[in-house]
């Protein structure tokens, strides 16, 4: 007789009741650790599979010569796993996602800050989807992605990673883009997303990967939590990973109050709660939590962490020989191994644990279209942030000089967590992803520094050999402007490094600039992973301006008179006072990986109408974060006449960008804004609309921003919300309408006694171009007060758009 737990017409949860039943205590202990798998060292982690495993890391799959070879590597370590469990539970193989799997061959997409700069949710639940269906082509299941970070700070490293400083925007895309892994059944497996990293982890204290967090429980719900929670109610997210940082005293991934209380009781999460790498370890190693490894993990365990990765540290002997001694309650482990054994029978692992082979695996991960994704991303992400007429080129230029590292080698698109920076991480001198063997202080480590800095030379073939392997048909930006621009002669020079003061490449460089009669400078660091690059996770600065040489060359090109341009590839936004003064028109391009270079000629030519909006706000310097848009009443740029000096004594208060920012090579009229109704109930929806019509010369995209405002309320609320966007598409004199539909639900907020309320009262509507670019407004009123259940609101307004011609 087949037994119940094998029965795939039975409910998830139903197997996993009659498998957890049956295990021993050995068994389960298995199921909530994970194995850091390294290619040739299988026989030492059997040490660790003795009764199956929970997990496997597969970040090591990136050293694979093929996909082929990945894929035969997870079936060989499904086998022993499956082969060493009582019951042969298979495991859940996790990867990271955000840009794409580590796997040769598969698709690479640009960072989060480029797809929040697109604003564009359609495409991020495509992205989504592609990356579910390859991943799951190898035995895949687990999809380290989305991160639903709010990122303030352009002080830490990882600022590349988040859609960027809203909460609606993150919530939205983040919506799209689990929905995109969740949604995608491949060859019978059903990968889940694992959204981190839950809570407030770029509020961090210095802007310092894993500090202390100091935020109250009013902005980590309201803000930080909103994009969680939205992925939970609207798209059931099925995985979250919490961040490193203590809140309140407490480690987050030790955390009750906010693993249990917040996460599953108030928001509603139903799924599994995984650490991130060595973070269960940290609780007691680095905040000092437990007086034991293994009373640490318990701490975590009874707080709500599922799984510890991604090897057993703290989820040991000890906290086993506890639950045998009767000493804790075996329902804590019962709780987290039903939990995983859910989500494994969710996923379709017992009916399908393995990768594909042969053509079957070739053919699911290589789709026509894929590429022409990761493209459109690239493209749309692109900001025109200043341009006073030179842009687009036109057509007519002989000699164009080109200046920049990043112009000369396309290494420079691909940011943190992609394959390529993975694989450059193998290769640095020191390591900086956290919980992935030793990292260091890279000024007591032997290496090539640019010169002033404790930042890696690493431009050698070991590190371009990198590219030519994973990327072969990616080009540099020189390459794509000598293939689009036959009639103009290419000057390159490097000119100046990534980082530090070096100027011993500028003679060359200005020769080139003098005998141009355009130049295009490239500018910005290295966003990517350990002591080659100038930002990483764990690699954050003080200093977020362009670095001193690439300002001093900036000052001498501007001598000769020339245009410049300027083209910046970072995973911060460009800030830089001499390049806001001199340059003629710049370009942020963040990291957009193999297609940078394409995207980026297309821009300068005019063949593609930059549409790409800030996701940020643009600090002027360091000593201005935390600085963004909605901030509350009374702070920052809106601190009024009434309360001291209007700004700094050295700048000021506004940033030097605004959130929403984007330029167009066409105009945009807004007009005939209508609010369906002036009063609204609290239980109501209402539909705002307006017409917006292209008045250049050009066909064009703009992004249309809807912010609400509460007037005067209960509490101090921000000056302004986003509360809906859309792209709208528009041929030269074409119009068309834009319909949102809002809830006022949208606008709901903690009272005084933390609960969410729908306040009665005056919202002022504002439709615009940019947070601070505002072209109609109009007002309505809630007509009285209701409280809700905060994970009832809604998070965005639904967007419909509609031709007028």
């Amino acid at each position: 007789m087949m037994e119940k737990y094998l029965n795939k017409e039975l409910q998830p949860k139903e197997r996993a009741l009659d498998l957890l039943s049956k295990m021993s205590l050995d068994e389960k202990m298995a199921q909530v650790t994970g194995v850091f798998a390294v290619k040739g060292r299988e026989d030492a982690m059997k040490r660790f599979l003795q009764h199956g495993i929970g997990q496997v890391s597969t970040l090591e799959f990136r050293q694979c010569g093929s996909l082929e070879e990945a894929a035969q590597w997870q079936r060989d370590l499904q086998d022993i796993v499956m082969e060493n469990s009582e019951h042969h539970i298979p495991a859940v193989f996790h990867m990271e996602g955000l840009c794409g799997a580590f796997i040769q061959d598969m698709t690479a997409f640009p960072s989060g800050v480029n797809r929040g700069s697109t604003f564009d949710p359609g495409l991020e639940r495509k992205i989504g989807e592609i990356v579910s269906r390859q991943e799951a082509s190898c035995g895949i299941t687990q999809i380290l992605a989305p991160v639903l970070d709010i990122s303030r700070d352009s002080r830490m490293g990882r600022q590349s990673e988040p859609y960027g400083e809203d909460p609606t925007l993150a919530a939205a895309m983040g919506t799209a883009f689990t929905k995109g892994i969740q949604e995608t059944a491949t060859a019978g497996l059903h990968p889940e997303s694992v959204a981190k990293h839950f809570l407030g982890f770029h509020n961090s204290q210095g802007g310092i990967h894993g500090a202390n967090v100091d935020a109250g429980e009013r902005l980590l719900s309201e803000i930080y939590g909103k994009p969680f929670q939205a992925a939970i109610r609207n798209a059931d997210l099925r995985g979250v990973m919490p961040c490193y940082c203590s809140i309140g005293g407490l480690p987050i991934h030790a955390s009750k109050h906010y693993l249990t209380d917040w996460l599953r009781t108030e928001m509603g999460f139903e799924g599994v709660v995984v650490s991130d790498y060595s973070a269960v370890e940290n609780v007691y190693q680095v905040q000092h939590v437990g007086e034991s490894k293994g009373e640490a993990g318990l701490r975590c365990m009874k707080a709500g962490m599922d799984v510890e990765l991604p090897m057993p540290s703290c989820y040991n002997e000890e906290m086993q020989a506890r639950f045998t001694d009767g000493e804790e309650d075996i329902a804590v482990l019962n709780r987290a191994v039903l939990r995983i054994l859910e989500a494994k029978f969710r996923m379709g692992l017992f009916e399908n644990p393995y990768a594909l082979a042969g053509e079957e695996l070739k053919k699911t991960v290589r789709h026509d279209g894929d590429a022409e994704v990761s493209k459109q991303a690239a493209q749309e992400s692109l900001i025109l942030l200043k341009n006073n007429g030179i842009l687009p080129l036109t057509g007519k230029e002989r000699t164009i000089a080109v200046i920049g590292p990043h112009a000369g080698n396309a290494r420079y698109y691909f940011g943190g967590y992609t394959h390529l920076s993975m694989v450059e991480a193998i290769h640095a001198a020191a390591n900086s992803m956290a919980g992935v063997g030793a990292g260091g202080n890279t000024a007591d480590i032997c290496m090539e520094r640019i010169s002033g800095t404790n930042v890696q030379v690493d431009e050698t073939e070991e590190f371009n050999d990198i590219l030519r392997k994973l990327h072969p048909g990616c080009r540099s930006l020189v390459e794509v402007l000598k293939a689009e621009l036959p009639g103009a002669e290419i000057l390159y020079a490097a000119g100046y490094p990534k980082a530090g003061a070096d100027t011993s490449g500028f003679e060359e460089a200005l020769t080139m600039v003098r005998e141009a009669d355009v130049v295009i400078l490239t500018l910005g660091g290295k966003n990517g992973s350990g002591s080659v690059a100038t930002m990483a996770e764990g690699v954050d600065g003080t200093d977020i301006n362009l670095p001193p040489c690439q300002d001093a060359f900036i000052q001498e090109a501007k001598k000769y008179g020339k245009p410049l341009i300027g083209v910046h590839f970072d995973g911060r936004p460009i800030t830089s006072d001499v390049a806001d003064e001199l340059l003629d028109a710049i370009i942020e391009a963040w990291t957009p990986a193999v297609f940078g270079a394409e995207a980026v000629t297309n821009v300068l030519t005019g063949a593609y109408n930059p549409s790409g909006k800030l996701p940020l706000s643009v600090a002027r310097s360091a000593g201005q974060i935390p600085v963004y848009y909605n901030h509350p009443n009374g702070s920052a740029w809106h601190q009024g006449a009434s309360i001291g000096f209007q700004d700094y004594v050295d700048m000021p208060h506004e940033p030097r960008y605004y959130f929403g920012h984007g330029l167009s090579y066409t105009t945009f009229l807004y007009q005939d804004l209508t609010l369906e109704k002036k009063k609204v109930n609290p239980a109501e929806t209402l539909k705002i609309s307006l017409n917006v019509k292209n008045t250049g010369e050009v066909s064009g995209t703009e992004v249309v921003q809807l912010y609400l405002r509460d007037e005067q309320a209960s509490m101090t609320r921000p000056v302004k919300e986003l509360q809906g966007f859309v792209r709208v598409e528009l041929a030269p004199g074409e119009e068309k309408q834009v319909v949102f539909t809002v809830s006022p639900s949208q606008m709901a907020f903690l009272d005084e006694d933390m609960r969410w309320k729908i306040e009665k009262g005056e919202m002022k509507v504002q439709v615009g171009s940019s947070s601070e670019d505002i072209r109609l407004e109009d007002a309505f009123y809630i007509n009285e007060d209701l409280w809700i259940e905060g994970r009832e609101r809604r998070y965005y307004a639904d967007a419909a758009v509609c031709s007028r011609n």
